[in-house]
């Protein structure tokens, strides 16, 4: 399987070369044609030079034949290409190169080309000249006509061979391809290290994953200035990933370790009392008062079974379905909740302050899990507030929104463990025990209860009064 590393150098590296080659093909042809019509161009000026000299010679009857001669020899040594002359016939009358005379006087052009010539006036050809040049040529071939009369005196033909442009052509490919290897060799090894770096915090990326599935949740993804954007991102994603993983993994720790806690002395109790039932050590004539206190034992491990698995399923379903929630008056719920605690603040001879207001003040909500909601408030607030303390519950409107609170008088709650109250298993006082009848859950099925209606919930302790205070829409 190959590797992403693998995969963007192949394909960078065939990119690279398919440009490279794209650049030499278009390049090449670029030159090529270039070079042509530069030849061709140049060619078809020293022919008109070489057709007006001959005019001119013609017509200028004091022009010796040396002066001639020494004027074709100049005009040919500065182009620096061939040139015959021959007649309107198409025999060749002298070679630009040897106008004094040279072995090829005398040849004949074809007639059918001796024709284009004229007909064409002039024309441009790639080829061989049999009996003059054995290599390929540029040709090109120029008629003369007599100024005066307009009659045809000449063909001039000028000619250079192809194996020039070619020669520069190779030339100008061997520096071109030495060039582009050397391209292509810095560009592959930059593409080595600028990929090896930037794919670094992809490969820490799977040694976190292959760490995270070996239990080590504290593996993170290391990124530097250098890297891209994206790769910051996504390292930054991962690493709050990972973050998430390793707070969710301690808090299952957590929460396994405190339900052991939690199950481990009620079950230890039951067990020890129907032992001691079972092997005589509690007097036949106090098993019933021992059995009672196992099924009080049994019914509180029940009551806490059936809250998480109330809990589980109330978070699985994202909240309440809207056709679960009613239409009530909060204050009446508020009002028959503190009145069912009446025993117990009578008990502890409670001063109870309570304000509400004097018409309904109706919400929308799960009317069950509201009531629950105040009764674990109320509970809660009687169980911590001290013998002839204070209990206040209010509930008041405000922005559209209800607002209840309750409050009881007592210790301080340090700040520090204000933002853990709501926290499954949490206890303020750690050497609370079973005949406390507290599993530390209350707080936590309120705020979860409360979250579920998408509103918010809050504690204050200041100056010994804590007070709690949560929201719902206010309807009419």
């Amino acid at each position: 399987m190959k590797s992403t590393f693998s995969r963007l150098f192949t394909t960078l590296v065939l990119i690279l070369l398919a440009a490279m080659i794209l650049i030499g093909i278009t390049f090449g042809w670029l030159l090529n044609r270039y070079l042509t019509q530069q030849t061709i161009s140049s060619l078809k000026n020293d022919a008109q030079v070489i057709a007006q000299l001959i005019t001119a010679s013609h017509s200028d009857q004091n022009l010796s034949d040396q002066d001639f001669y020494v004027a074709l020899t100049v005009a040919v040594s500065v182009s620096g290409a061939d040139a015959v002359i021959c007649d309107a016939n198409g025999t060749l009358l002298l070679c630009g190169s040897a106008p004094m005379g040279c072995e090829h006087v005398g040849l004949k052009l074809d007639q059918q080309y001796r024709d284009r010539v004229f007909s064409e006036d002039g024309c441009v050809d790639t080829g061989m000249i049999k009996g003059l040049y054995t290599e390929r040529r540029y040709v090109i071939a120029q008629p003369v006509y007599d100024s005066r009369s307009g009659r045809p005196l000449a063909i001039v033909m000028v000619s250079a061979p192809i194996d020039v442009a070619i020669t520069m052509m190779s030339q100008t490919s061997e520096a071109f391809l030495a060039v582009a290897i050397l391209v292509i060799v810095l560009s592959v090894v930059l593409l080595l290290v600028f990929l090896r770096r930037q794919s670094k915090p992809l490969r820490q990326m799977a040694a976190a994953a292959r760490a995270f599935g070996h239990g080590n949740f504290g593996a993170r993804v290391q990124t530097d200035k250098h890297h891209t954007e994206e790769l910051q991102e996504l390292a930054l994603a991962f690493n709050n990933m990972a973050s998430s993983l390793e707070k969710g993994e301690n808090q299952r720790q957590e929460f396994v370790a405190n339900v052991s806690h939690e199950l481990k002395t009620p079950m230890t109790t039951i067990a020890g009392y129907v032992d001691g039932i079972l092997d005589g050590t509690i007097p036949p004539e106090k098993g019933r008062q021992y059995l009672t206190l196992v099924s009080s034992e049994t019914k509180r491990l029940n009551r806490l079974v059936r809250s998480m698995l109330d809990i589980s399923r109330l978070q699985e379903q994202g909240g309440f379905p809207e056709e679960s929630k009613t239409r009530f008056d909060l204050s009446e719920i508020a009002g028959q909740v503190l009145i069912s605690f009446e025993q117990k603040i009578n008990d502890k001879r409670l001063d109870v302050q309570v304000v509400l207001p004097d018409h309904p003040v109706f919400t929308r909500a799960n009317q069950d899990a509201i009531t629950q909601v105040i009764y674990n408030l109320v509970d809660n607030a009687v169980k911590f507030c001290p013998e002839g303390g204070q209990l206040g519950i209010t509930v008041r409107e405000g922005n559209g929104k209800l607002y209840l609170s309750v409050s009881n008088s007592g210790e301080t709650i340090p700040p520090e463990e204000l933002s853990l109250l709501f926290e499954r298993f949490h206890k303020l006082d750690k050497s609370r025990s079973r005949n406390r009848d507290s599993w530390g859950l209350g707080l936590y099925i309120v705020k979860t209860l409360i979250d579920s209606h998408e509103e918010n919930i809050s504690v204050t302790s200041i100056n010994g009064l804590t007070t709690f205070t949560f929201t719902l829409p206010l309807v009419l």
